[in-house]
């Protein structure tokens, strides 16, 4: 398969929902995959790593460059191999495993979570519910003529920390006004934390999923 992942089976035989899990930049497939004995155990887990192994460990989904200003910019068209590596992967995973491609969940941190918009918004027949945590829509590693697609079946949970010190807030708060554009159902909370996720923010997105599958 394309991706690197691990893997917590459903208690369902088959047609199990799907989660798919992406970590952010420096992290892996274990991060994120703590969270999976506290979801519902109906959700067939995938925790994938990113392609792009870092030194001295951790992975990303596309690099982010340094100018002798500090200054940063990210790797688009390595972005956009990873979002179309994802949208692949998704296809892997529903032929190699008992889920059911019409319920899939995408859940992302950071990296992961821009990433998880980009398929999402790419490809929205593949995808249902996206939990996007501390990120936000990058408009660059999106397809052309995002109005030609079928949004209508996405629901977004999307939450930030209001004193995240990695990705600005303000960044986050563009994306409810975003998808409003595209009539895309979403939710978007926000919690008094920096760059990381507050267990009254896992509680509230897990309640938020509970009732979509």
């Amino acid at each position: 398969m394309t991706l690197h992942h691990i893997t917590r089976p459903s208690s369902l035989k088959d047609n199990a929902p799907l989660l798919i899990m992406c970590h952010g930049y420096g992290s892996d497939e274990n991060d994120l995959f703590s969270f999976a004995q506290e979801l519902p155990e109906e959700f067939f887990i995938i925790s994938v790593r990113a392609p792009h192994p870092m030194q001295p460990f951790g992975n990303a989904w596309y690099a982010i460059n340094f100018d002798a200003n500090q200054n940063k910019w990210n790797d688009v068209e390595q972005a956009i191999a990873s979002r179309d590596n994802i949208a692949k992967f998704i296809d892997e995973a529903c032929a190699e495993y008992p889920v059911d491609k019409n319920n899939i969940t995408l859940l992302g941190f950071s990296q992961g979570t821009i990433l998880s918009y980009a398929v999402a918004l790419t490809y929205p027949e593949k995808v249902k519910n996206i939990i996007a945590l501390s990120g936000y829509v990058s408009e660059d590693m999106l397809a052309e003529n995002l109005t030609n697609k079928n949004y209508s079946h996405l629901d977004f949970y999307c939450s930030h920390g209001s004193v995240d010190q990695v990705i600005p807030v303000d960044w986050a708060r563009k994306t409810p006004q975003f998808l409003n554009k595209l009539n895309i159902k979403n939710t978007y909370s926000e919690f008094p934390v920096g760059h990381g996720v507050a267990p009254q923010n896992f509680y509230e997105f897990r309640s938020w999923l509970e009732k979509r599958f």
